[in-house]
C-alpha cells in the first residue's frame, strides 16, 4: 500500500475532523489551508487517465483553492479502484485535508457487490469531474475478430485490473446479455500495463475508457483496415466523438429491464474523473471546494495542460453529480438483483 497516511484511522480521525470542522468556522478558509496540504488519494497506478488527471489537479487546483495549499498525490491500487474507496470512506481522515478520485464504477460496484463494497456512494460528496469517457470494447485485429457478434463465437481473452473495475463489468455484461465469449484475466495495475499486455501479445483486448485510448496508444487505431486494433462497441449515454460509427451496448440490448441494466453500467461515464470529500469532512468546505473544482476547469492553462497530457475536460459540477448518482441508486432493487446474478452470480 503506497498511501504514506494510512495510520489516520477511528478515532483518531473523526477527532482530526472535528477539530478541523471548529477550525473552519473560527477561520476564513484562506487561513484553514494556508501553508498546508491536501492529499488526492487514487485507487489506480500513476500512468493512466486517473493518475494523469490526479497529476493535472494536484498541479493546477491549489491556485485556486483560497490559502492556495500544496496538493500531492498517493496511489492505493487494488480492486479495480475499490480498495481506495473503501478506505477513504471507512478510515481517511474528515479533515478536508483528503480527497479521494473515486472509481467510476463506484455505483455499479455499490449495486453489484455489496460484500466488497464498503461505502455508500451517495454518503461522498462530490466537488466535480474533470471529464468523462465511454468504456470501449478494443480488440487486436489479428484475432479475427471485426464484430461483435464475431465475439458471440471465438473465446477473446482481455485484461482487467479487478472486478470493480470497467474492464471486468463490461464485458461480464457482455457475456450475461449477449453471448459473447470473453474471457477475463484480473490483476493488471492501470490501463497503460493491460495496453502493454495487450501489445505484447499477452492478452487480445481490454475495455477501456476511450480517452486511455487514443492518449495511450493512438496508433493502435491508424492505417483503416490494417491497423493494429479495432473498437468493437461502447458504454455510455450517447456515442463518443471519434467513435461515431461504433455501436453502444444499450443499442443493441432489446428487453427493457436489460437495457436498464446497461445504463446502470453507463453511469461511469457521468462519472468520470473527478473529486470527493470523505463522509464527515466539514460542511463549510464544500461550497468553496466546489467553486474552486468549477474554477479550475474553466482555466486556460488547466485545459492546456490537460491536453498536453492527452486527456479531455468536459466537466460536471459537483452538485449536479451529486443529483445523477441519487437517481441512479434509485433503480428498483428487482433490476439490480438481476444485475446482480447476471454479472455476479455467485453473489446473494
Amino acid at each position: 500500500m503506497s498511501f504514506i497516511r494510512a495510520g489516520f484511522t477511528g478515532i483518531a480521525a473523526l477527532t482530526l475532523g472535528a477539530m478541523a470542522g471548529t477550525a473552519a468556522q473560527a477561520q476564513g478558509l484562506g487561513d484553514f489551508y494556508k501553508g498546508k496540504t491536501i492529499t488526492i488519494l487514487v485507487g489506480y497506478g500513476a500512468g493512466g487517465t486517473y493518475g494523469r488527471t490526479s497529476l493535472l489537479l494536484g498541479k493546477h487546483l491549489g491556485t485556486v483553492i483560497p490559502g492556495k495549499p500544496t496538493i500531492v498525490v498517493q496511489h492505493m491500487p487494488g480492486a479495480g479502484g475499490i480498495k481506495a474507496a473503501n478506505y477513504a470512506y471507512n478510515a481517511m481522515p474528515k479533515n478536508g485535508f483528503f480527497l479521494l478520485m473515486p472509481p467510476e464504477m463506484s455505483i455499479v460496484s455499490e449495486l453489484l457487490r455489496p460484500k466488497k463494497v464498503k461505502f455508500k456512494t451517495k454518503d461522498f460528496t462530490w466537488l466535480g469531474r474533470v471529464f468523462g469517457q465511454n468504456t470501449t470494447v478494443v480488440v487486436r485485429r489479428d484475432t479475427g475478430i471485426k464484430t461483435l457478434e464475431d465475439a458471440m463465437k471465438k473465446e477473446v481473452i482481455l485484461a482487467s485490473s479487478g472486478k470493480g473495475s470497467p474492464t471486468f463489468l463490461i464485458p461480464t455484461l457482455l457475456n450475461a446479455l449477449l453471448g459473447t465469449k470473453f474471457k477475463i484475466v484480473t490483476g493488471y495495475k492501470g490501463s497503460q500495463k493491460m495496453q502493454f499486455a495487450m501489445e505484447q501479445n499477452e492478452v487480445r483486448g481490454v475495455a477501456l475508457g476511450w480517452t486511455a485510448w487514443i492518449s495511450g496508444r493512438p496508433h493502435f487505431f491508424k492505417d483503416g483496415d490494417k491497423s493494429f486494433a479495432l473498437p468493437l462497441i461502447q458504454s455510455g449515454f450517447k456515442r463518443q466523438a471519434g467513435i461515431e460509427n461504433v455501436r453502444m451496448i444499450r443499442e443493441v440490448i432489446t428487453d427493457p429491464e436489460d437495457r436498464q441494466i446497461a445504463e446502470m453500467l453507463a453511469s461511469a461515464s457521468m462519472l468520470g474523473r473527478g473529486l470527493v470529500l470523505p463522509p464527515g469532512a466539514p460542511r463549510k468546505l464544500v461550497a468553496p471546494l466546489r467553486k474552486a473544482f468549477a474554477a479550475i476547469t474553466k482555466n486556460k492553462a488547466f485545459i492546456k495542460d490537460a491536453y498536453k497530457r492527452g486527456l479531455e475536460v468536459d466537466p460536471i459540477g459537483g452538485a449536479d453529480i451529486q443529483k445523477k448518482v441519487n437517481k441512479i441508486l434509485a433503480m428498483s432493487q428487482k433490476t439490480v438483483l438481476k444485475a446482480r446474478r447476471l454479472i455476479f452470480p455467485n453473489t446473494k
